[in-house]
């Protein structure tokens, strides 16, 4: 794999993407991004088996490819890189990030080892995102604080036709 891609752009999608990553992963290959490289794209996807994230940024790709990299260590060398564009290349091993003077060697992961990220369904419909915070922040009063039950920590969403129900408890609201 080898491509190139704006820093500023690849800085954000690792941030964003590595938020999910946990920070003690059961499975050691829960602490990876996944990259893969195909046409004029680079897709990073993140899963701990409760919250994925998946983002797709503009690429100029050399070689197509799919490697997994540490996701907070690809994080912070992503946010300390100058602002000039950033190669990627994956020899074996070992995944190279350079951007001007600076180049990092970080130890890939195996990528066949990744789970399976889940599929998003298509959209449904779209509710305006004011009465959607509002309709949450009516609700969300009802839902526990108590970690010890966490299904009774969320807001459950039914949607019937053009109709969104939402619904909290804390077993006594």
């Amino acid at each position: 794999m080898k491509l190139r891609v704006d820093r500023d752009v690849l800085a954000e999608a690792v941030t964003w993407t590595a938020r999910s990553v946990p920070a003690r992963p059961p499975v050691p290959v829960l602490a990876g991004v996944r990259l893969e490289a195909s046409n004029a794209s680079l897709v990073l996807a993140s899963f701990d088996y409760e919250v994925s994230a998946h983002c797709e940024i503009p690429a100029e790709v050399e070689e197509e490819g799919v490697v997994l990299v540490s996701g907070r260590l690809l994080a912070d060398i992503a946010k300390a890189l100058p602002s000039k564009p950033v190669d990627l290349e994956v020899e074996g091993t070992k995944v190279t990030v350079s951007c001007g003077s600076s180049r990092f060697a970080l130890a890939a992961m195996a990528a066949e080892d990744y789970p399976t990220l889940p599929v998003m369904p298509s959209t449904a419909g779209t509710v305006d995102a004011h009465d959607l915070a509002q309709a949450v922040a009516q609700v969300s009063i009802a839902a526990s604080r108590d970690e010890t039950l966490p299904l009774l920590t969320s807001v459950q969403m039914e949607v019937d036709g053009d109709r969104l129900t939402l619904m909290a408890t804390d077993r006594y609201r």
